[in-house]
């Protein structure tokens, strides 16, 4: 097996068609083949307070690094640029669709994929307030996503 990867059979998130007016179409679930971090991974990213992002520039290829927070639910990595998506970090990841997350020894190479659901962004906020505190900005239910929130990435693991 490929160190910080395992490969499981278990169910997708579930996919809820929406038409424009915000009527629910109906709910699906797609059993994959999802290849998600080993639990070591989701240990350092839960145990790390900072960690190490390397993106690679979009034009140069040269790599950069960024000290930035991550988050976990047990199963998935969130990082967020709090200053949005106008930081060049988060435009490098999405450019170049890979980076390498250092959490103390564990290093591994990711894939981002910008979160665009606005109550995956917002739990992706509580995650960050109960692991960081009162630091983190959070939108309330009515008000628009932050910056913060709207440049919240899952990162995914790249099989090398």
């Amino acid at each position: 097996m490929r160190q910080g990867l395992r490969l499981t059979s278990s169910p997708a998130r579930l996919f809820r068609p929406a038409r424009p007016d915000g009527i629910e179409l109906g709910t699906t679930s797609i059993a994959l083949n999802v290849v998600a971090f080993n639990r070591e991974v989701v240990e350092a990213a839960a145990r790390e307070r900072e960690v190490t992002l390397t993106t690679y520039g979009r034009k140069s290829g040269k790599e950069y690094r960024v000290t930035i927070w991550v988050v976990t639910d047990g199963e998935h990595l969130y990082i967020r640029s709090g200053q949005g998506l106008r930081r060049q970090w988060p435009q490098n990841l999405m450019a170049r669709g890979e980076g390498v997350l250092k959490m103390g020894k564990v290093v591994v190479k990711v894939k981002p994929r910008l979160v665009t659901d606005p109550i995956e962004a917002l739990a992706s906020s509580r995650l960050y307030a109960q692991k960081y505190g009162s630091t983190v900005k959070a939108s309330r239910p009515d008000e628009p996503l932050t910056p913060g929130e709207q440049a919240t990435f899952e990162l995914l693991p790249l099989s090398p």
